[in-house]
């Protein structure tokens, strides 16, 4: 079996997730000692114990909990009284410390054209995985998207089935039409992406929100798109263009306004 620190390891060079669970004080009798680790993965298996029963099961539920919100937790238990709704009777207290490990988030670029190569060069400069897609093979190469990590080259409605498409996926659609956007998106809407923008005129979506609500599609599912993508600065060129797209996911991940820092408050 490996031990935590190699399945940790494990984590980062696949960019999966798993809760890194850590006895960090304990008082009296208690199950383990601090110090004591657990690994709980997604699908809810673990690697190592924080001393089993239901403590543990306890500990495994705000650890799952911990993946889906991205937050940290300090966990404070008794082992006294199980009537009192105490997890144990060992008579002791234990913290245990849960934090979430996630893989850095991944920026998909679906088309690759001068504006996708333009936003995956800066998301790579800003510390993003990338990766592009565009059912054109010839426009999905390293050659000619230098700065992305992965590639794939396949229709949009195809991508689900070859990328784990998780909470910590932007996708950045900069297609050249907006009848792939229409063919695409309804598969793009069942994953659990962070961020979905589509770029184009006001008037592109408005034709596309027409067309996929004519095939089923809500607009309460629609609300989850943003297009036109990027923020409004005035953006011409590519690369501008890139600037504005970014802008809009950093200051969202980041609960920022858009304002400039002027008229911040």
């Amino acid at each position: 079996m490996n031990s935590i620190y190699q399945a940790l390891s494990v984590l980062e060079q696949t960019h999966q997730s798993a809760a890194f669970c850590t006895v960090v004080r304990t008082s009296g009798s208690t199950p383990r000692h601090s110090t004591s680790k657990m690994l709980v993965y997604p699908d809810g298996h673990i690697l190592g114990t924080v001393g089993g029963g239901e403590l543990e099961n306890r500990v495994r539920k705000e650890a799952l909990a911990s993946l889906q919100d991205g937050q940290p937790r300090l966990l404070s238990y008794n082992m006294i009284d199980p009537s009192r709704g105490d997890a144990g009777v060992c008579g002791g207290q234990v913290e245990v410390f849960v934090e979430p490990i996630l893989p850095a988030p991944m920026i998909v670029v679906l088309g690759g054209g001068h504006v996708g190569k333009a936003v995956a060069h800066l998301a790579n400069w800003l510390g993003f995985r990338v990766a592009v897609s565009d059912d054109r093979p010839e426009f999905c190469t390293h050659e000619l998207n230098p700065d992305a990590d992965e590639f794939y080259p396949v229709p949009m409605a195809e991508l689900p089935l070859h990328l784990d498409i998780t909470k910590q996926t932007v996708l950045i659609l900069t297609t050249r039409g907006n009848n792939l956007d229409i063919a695409g998106l309804p598969a793009l809407l069942e994953s659990q992406a962070g961020y979905i923008g589509v770029i184009g005129s006001r008037k592109r979506w408005s034709e596309t929100v027409k067309s996929l609500n004519e095939s089923g599609i809500s607009d309460e599912q629609l609300k989850r798109v943003h297009s036109p993508i990027g923020l409004g600065l005035g953006a011409e060129t590519p690369e501008e263009i890139a600037v504005s797209i970014m802008a809009e996911v950093i200051m969202l991940r980041g609960g920022g306004s858009g304002k400039q820092m002027k008229d911040s408050r």
